[in-house]
């Protein structure tokens, strides 16, 4: 009898350690994160030295400092989109000096409320310009100034709808957005200078349409290019005239703390100057990516170009 009960108790024992671990497996965790934090800070380097080289050369030495952050917030039929870039670098050339290679501010909002699958009525606001003075003749300081903080700085309010099948890709159309040019540096308050009418304003305001893309391919292992582009056009004078803008930056992953940027912008806005703008960097250095994870129980991961 007692070897009995000895025995029924083991198996009373085996039978409720079993139950725990089958409940244990049972247990539906809840993934959701209605917040998601994706960003990248990067510090690139690029150098040249030379000593009696018959082909000849100066050397050289940049840096280029960087934080792109995405910033989201969804539940339900909210989406909430925000966007960091700022970007400063500088090169120092023997016998000329330094030079400012890079020097970006853009910081975006974008709200939405889904009405379809993929759609959204949407509004938001964005603000583009520099952290410090621009000049002629290659950034040279002893030259004119062309720019500053500010001078100018581009600011849009505006109403529309948003296309967001996935995290690669981004479309926004607003019908109804409003432009506002600020010239705050007084030296560069002159009639004409970033379409202001008179000496002395410092303001300038559009309204519009205004469209803008986002798009992220990834082209092989490790090797990913992130597309960016925006159209606007002033209803209230000469609405021909487009501001157009187009960004690529293709990123080389060389390992977790490695990587590579080749980025190439173009632009076009009358009131800046009548010629196309075009910019190139190349830089090899450091980087720290953060990501805290899917957005969504239910999505799929198409975070792959934050992966470490």
């Amino acid at each position: 009898m007692k070897k009995f009960l000895l025995v029924l108790s083991g198996f009373v024992g085996l039978y409720a350690k079993a139950q725990e671990e089958l409940k244990k497996d049972t247990i539906v965790v809840d993934t959701v994160k209605h917040w998601s934090v994706l960003g990248k800070n990067s510090l690139m380097f690029n150098q040249a030295a030379f000593s009696n080289w018959v082909g000849g050369g100066a050397n050289n030495v940049g840096w280029l400092a960087g934080t792109d952050y995405n910033i989201t917030y969804e539940k339900g039929k909210d989406l909430w989109e925000n966007i960091i870039v700022l970007n400063y670098g500088q090169n120092n050339t023997q016998g000329i000096g330094t030079r400012k290679t890079q020097d970006v501010i853009n910081v975006s909002t974008n709200y939405g409320r889904q009405f379809s699958k993929s759609w959204y009525l949407s509004g938001g606001a964005s603000l583009l310009t520099q952290f410090a003075a621009g000049y002629e003749d290659g950034n040279n300081p002893e030259a004119k100034k062309i720019s500053n903080f500010m001078a100018p700085g581009y600011l849009n309010f505006g109403l529309g709808i948003t296309y967001r099948p996935n995290d690669n890709l981004t479309v926004t159309m607003r019908p109804a957005n409003a432009r506002w040019t600020l010239v705050l540096d007084k030296e560069l308050q002159l009639a004409g200078s970033y379409g202001l009418k008179q000496d002395g304003d410092s303001s300038l305001l559009q309204f519009g349409f205004l469209g803008t893309a986002l798009y992220k391919v990834k082209l092989m292992e490790n090797v990913s290019l992130t597309n960016t582009a925006s159209v606007f056009s002033n209803y209230l004078d000469h609405p021909d005239r487009l501001v157009l803008a187009y960004g690529a930056v293709l990123n080389l992953k060389v390992n977790k703390f490695l990587s590579s940027n080749i980025t190439v912008d173009v632009l076009y806005d009358h009131n800046q100057i009548q010629k196309t703008q075009l910019k190139q960097t190349l830089g090899v250095g450091l980087a720290y990516t953060l990501n805290n994870g899917v957005k969504r129980s239910d999505r799929k991961d198409s975070q792959w170009w934050l992966k470490k």
